[in-house]
């Protein structure tokens, strides 16, 4: 079953199933998604900018994602099918290939990581930047305008925007934090509340 709150001044929960038998949910923007057990993908939500538009009405999904405006499945036959908005160009570039294994969405983009170990990443340039172009990947991870996967050799590696510090080691006005440490003197005291 699938249960929804919290507010709905755009619409957010207007239209969520009521029967049984869900696997799966994404949420972004003000539009959600649920796979159900037979393959079927449902959406529900906002729609006042096609973010809905061109979901898909038959059955044969195992995975979902949703991106702000956008939505995206994974097909039984692993090929990726998506919808909604493509004002940013969320869809741009669009594998038509199969063997997609898993499917990531951030703001506007998506990515998409082949069984091969190649990731794709669709959506605006800026969110495709520095994607990277070798095999052997096998996890991806999206945040709102930038992406990391995990290599099989144990690295990560990421891409997409970096104009909040996305991409960095930390952010500047935190590597100046103290690590904190345990007090050797304070180890077997108790402490007393204050008033």
């Amino acid at each position: 079953r699938v249960v929804t709150w919290g507010d709905n001044n755009f619409h957010q929960r207007d239209g969520a199933p009521t029967d049984a038998g869900y696997v799966s949910l994404a949420c972004s923007g003000n539009h959600s998604l649920a796979l159900h057990k037979n393959g079927r993908v449902v959406t529900w939500g906002d729609n006042s900018v096609r973010e809905r538009d061109g979901a898909p009405r038959d059955a044969g999904y195992v995975a979902i994602a949703s991106g702000f405006l956008h939505g995206v499945a994974l097909r039984a036959d692993s090929q990726v099918a998506m919808w909604g908005n493509s004002a940013w160009k969320q869809r741009d570039g669009l594998p038509t290939d199969a063997g997609y294994v898993e499917i990531k969405c951030g703001e506007n983009h998506t990515v998409a990581l082949h069984a091969d170990g190649r990731v794709v990443t669709l959506g605006p340039n800026d969110q495709r930047a520095d994607s990277p172009t070798e095999a052997g990947y096998v996890g991806l991870a999206c945040g709102y305008n930038h992406s990391c996967a995990l290599h099989s050799d144990g690295r990560v590696v990421t891409w997409g925007s970096n104009q909040d510090d996305q991409r960095d080691n930390s952010p500047p006005h935190l590597r100046a934090l103290p690590v904190p440490r345990r007090s050797r003197r304070l180890a077997d005291r108790r402490l007393r509340r204050g008033p």
